[in-house]
C-alpha cells in the first residue's frame, strides 16, 4: 500500500496467515492483562486485533502498556489464525490477528472529550470536536455513502451529455426567496457581492449560450431562519437543458435515484413513481410533499356541515377533518388545540367515538344523528378545522404528520416516492400579507392560469414539479420563461416593477431578447437527498463541517468580529439603529453560546 503499511486494518484473512506485514491506524481499543496487551488497531478499512507478548517481543510490549485510546500506531507482525474459542465472527478479520514484533507510536492522543461508542454527547461538543466526531462508525458511514452518491450521479449525467460547468460564487445580489449572504468588495467600497442561493440565472445563461445540457454539484448559501431539514450552507444537483422534456426529467431522476437506493443501501425501487397534482396533495394531505408511508387523509366535510346549527361549521368557507386512530384524552386534546392555534387554526373541533359505543364532542349539542351516523369510527378520534382552506390544509397536514409519528402509524420500512405536479405558482406571506413566487420568479406559470396571477394568485399553477420521497422534497424543478415579455409580465404580478426590473434583473432580459431557448430543469439537495437515504434525523450529520442552526460553527467560532483596521479597508462600521442616529458596537456572538442544534419537530415547519 504504501511505506507505512502492506494491508488496511481491514483487509487480513486467513489467507494472509504467516505473512508478516506492517499495519498502521488508530487505537480504537486496549486490552491490558498485565502480559499480555491486546489492541484493536483500525483504520478507514476496518479493525484488525494486535497482539504484543511480552516473551515474543519486550520492547513492543512495553510501549503497548502505554498506549491509549486514539493513538496512532504502525505494527509489524505475524498474521496468524486465531484458536477456534477466540474467532469474532462480528469482525471481518475475526479468523484472524496480528501477533506483533515491533510497536512504534506515531502519534499520541490527548484525553478525549468524550468516547467514540459514547452516546447521547451534546451536539455543541461533538460539533466543537467534529475531527473527533467524524472518526465514528456512524459519521464515517454518512460521509463515505454522501461521496459514493455524488459519484453515481455524476456517472448518470455524464452518460447523459450533460457538461459540468461552474459557476461565479460571487455574484449579484437577485430575489429567490430566501435572504442573500452578502461579501463586501475592497475594491469598490461600498459595494457588495451576494453569494448565489443557486445558479438559477447563471444556468438560464448557459443554456441561452448554447450549452443545451448544463449540470453541476453546486454549493449554495441562503440566510434562512432555524428549520431541522434545512441548511445555510448546501450542496445541490443543478440540473437545465434546452428544449426540455418533462418526461425525461423524470425518468433521469429515477434512474438516478434507483441506482443511490440499490448501490448504496441494497433497496430496490421500482420506477416509474407514481403522479399526483399539487391541488390533489393539498387536498389529501394538506401539504405539497406528502408522506404516504400511512392513511390518515384528510375528509371533507364542507358540504354537509352547510346550514347547520354549529355556528363554527356553517359559517366557515372550508370544513374538513382527519380521523385519528386512537381515542384521546382532554390532556391530549387539548395540547392538539394549542398547537393546532400556534399554527394558525381559531380552534379545534372533536368527537371521540368510543369502542364502547359512547362519544364526546365539543360541539355535542349541535351534533345531529345525521353528523354521527356519517362520521362514525368506534376507537377514533375526529378533529375538525374550519377555516379558510389554505389554513385547513397546512393545520390538519401538521397535524397528521405529528399524530402519525407520535401513534409510530408510519411503516418505516418501506419506501413511497411520488411527483408532485402543476405546483403553486404563487404563496402568501402571512408575515408581510402579501403573494410571493413559491419557487423562483423565473417559473412558467401553466398557460391556462397566468392571467390568474394578477387576479387569484393562490390559484394560479406552474410548470413546475417536485420528487418526494417519505415526506421529503428530494428535487424540484420547473420550466422557465425564455420569452422577455412574459418574464416582464410575471415580474409585474409578483410586484417588481420596471425599474426594479432592470436593476435587479436587465441583464437576464436583456439575454431573453437574444435567441433564448425553451428550457427547464431540476435540481436535488445532495444533503437531503443523504438524509433521506440514511434515515438520518439531523441534515447536519450529511456533512463533514456542518453549522448549527442558527449558522455557529462551534469547532471554529465562525462568524468572528473583524479588527477595526480590517473593517475600516472595507468601508464597513457595524451600527445598532436607534431613532434617527446609529451606535457603533462590537460585533457580539455570545447570545449563540450553548444554542446546541436540537432537531425541531417538522410540525415547526411551515408547508411551503
Amino acid at each position: 500500500m504504501s511505506a507505512w503499511r502492506d494491508l488496511g486494518c481491514g483487509e487480513p484473512r486467513a489467507g494472509h496467515e504467516g505473512r508478516t506485514v506492517t499495519l498502521a491506524g488508530w487505537a480504537a481499543r486496549r486490552r491490558d492483562h498485565g502480559g499480555l496487551v491486546f489492541i484493536d488497531l483500525r483504520d478507514e478499512t476496518g479493525v484488525t486485533q494486535l497482539v504484543v507478548n511480552p516473551e515474543r517481543a519486550a520492547a513492543a510490549a512495553a510501549v503497548a502498556h502505554g498506549v491509549r485510546n486514539e493513538y496512532v500506531l504502525q505494527a509489524t507482525g505475524t498474521v496468524v489464525r486465531r484458536s477456534p474459542e477466540t474467532v469474532n465472527p462480528r469482525m471481518a478479520t475475526g479468523d484472524v490477528e496480528l501477533q506483533v514484533d515491533d510497536l512504534l507510536v506515531l502519534s499520541t492522543c490527548t484525553p478525549l472529550p468524550f468516547q467514540l461508542d459514547e452516546e447521547n454527547v451534546d451536539e455543541a461538543l461533538r460539533q466543537r470536536y467534529r475531527w473527533i466526531d467524524l472518526r465514528r462508525d456512524y459519521m464515517q458511514r454518512n460521509i463515505r455513502v454522501r461521496a459514493q452518491l455524488v459519484r453515481i450521479i455524476r456517472e448518470e449525467m455524464e452518460r447523459e451529455r450533460f457538461v459540468d460547468i461552474e459557476t461565479p460564487i460571487l455574484w449579484k445580489p437577485t430575489p429567490e426567496g430566501a435572504r442573500d449572504f452578502v461579501v463586501p468588495a475592497r475594491l469598490q467600497r461600498g459595494k457588495f457581492y451576494a453569494l448565489p442561493q443557486s445558479p438559477q440565472i447563471a444556468k438560464q445563461l448557459l443554456v441561452t449560450s448554447g450549452f443545451e445540457r448544463y449540470y453541476q454539484i453546486a454549493r449554495c448559501f441562503r440566510d434562512e431562519d432555524p428549520r431541522a431539514d434545512r441548511l445555510q450552507e448546501l450542496t445541490q444537483l443543478d440540473v437545465e437543458m434546452a428544449f426540455p422534456d418533462r418526461e425525461y426529467l423524470f425518468e433521469l431522476m429515477e434512474r438516478i435515484v434507483q441506482r443511490i437506493w440499490r448501490e448504496c443501501i441494497g433497496v430496490e425501487l421500482e420506477p416509474p413513481f407514481q403522479r399526483m397534482s399539487y391541488d390533489e396533495a393539498m387536498l389529501r394531505f394538506g401539504i405539497d410533499r406528502p408522506d404516504l408511508r400511512f392513511g390518515m387523509e384528510i375528509q371533507e366535510a364542507t358540504a354537509v356541515t352547510r346550514g347547520a346549527e354549529f355556528g363554527v361549521f356553517a359559517n366557515a368557507p372550508c370544513v374538513r377533518y382527519i380521523a385519528v386512530p386512537k381515542e384521546l384524552s382532554r390532556a391530549e386534546l387539548e395540547a392538539l388545540t394549542t398547537q393546532a392555534r400556534s399554527w394558525g387554526a381559531k380552534g379545534l373541533a372533536y368527537v371521540v367515538f368510543r369502542s364502547d359505543g359512547e362519544l364526546s364532542s365539543s360541539f355535542q349539542r349541535f351534533l345531529s344523528d345525521e353528523w354521527q351516523q356519517r362520521w362514525r369510527e368506534p376507537g377514533h378520534t375526529l378533529l375538525f378545522v374550519a377555516d379558510e382552506p389554505r389554513v385547513v390544509a397546512k393545520v390538519l397536514g401538521l397535524l397528521r404528520l405529528r399524530l402519525g409519528r407520535e401513534l409510530s402509524l408510519i411503516d418505516e420500512s418501506r419506501w413511497e416516492f411520488l411527483w408532485v405536479v402543476d405546483m403553486a405558482a404563487a404563496e402568501y406571506d402571512d408575515e408581510t400579507g402579501t403573494w410571493h413566487a413559491a419557487h423562483h420568479p423565473f417559473t412558467r406559470p401553466t398557460d391556462e392560469t397566468l392571467e390568474l396571477f394578477g387576479t387569484d394568485p393562490g390559484a394560479a399553477r406552474a410548470v413546475a414539479y417536485d420528487l418526494v420521497g417519505n415526506g421529503l422534497e428530494l428535487a424540484g424543478g420547473s420550466f422557465r420563461i425564455h420569452e422577455p415579455e412574459l418574464q416582464q409580465k410575471v415580474f409585474e404580478y409578483l410586484g417588481i416593477g420596471p425599474e426594479e426590473q432592470e436593476e435587479k434583473f436587465g441583464f437576464l432580459l436583456e439575454a431573453l431578447r437574444m435567441g433564448a431557448p425553451p428550457h427547464g430543469g431540476i435540481a436535488s439537495g445532495i444533503d437531503r437527498l443523504l438524509m433521506a437515504l440514511l434515515g438520518e434525523a439531523r441534515i447536519r450529520d450529511t456533512q463533514a463541517f456542518p453549522k448549527n442552526q442558527v449558522g455557529l460553527d462551534y469547532m471554529t467560532g465562525a462568524p468572528i468580529e473583524l479588527p477595526p483596521e480590517q473593517l475600516a479597508e472595507l468601508g464597513i462600521l457595524v451600527a445598532d439603529q436607534e431613532g434617527d442616529g446609529a451606535r457603533r458596537r462590537p460585533i457580539d456572538a455570545s447570545y449563540l453560546a450553548g444554542s446546541g442544534d436540537r432537531p425541531l419537530a417538522l410540525e415547526e415547519e411551515s408547508d411551503g
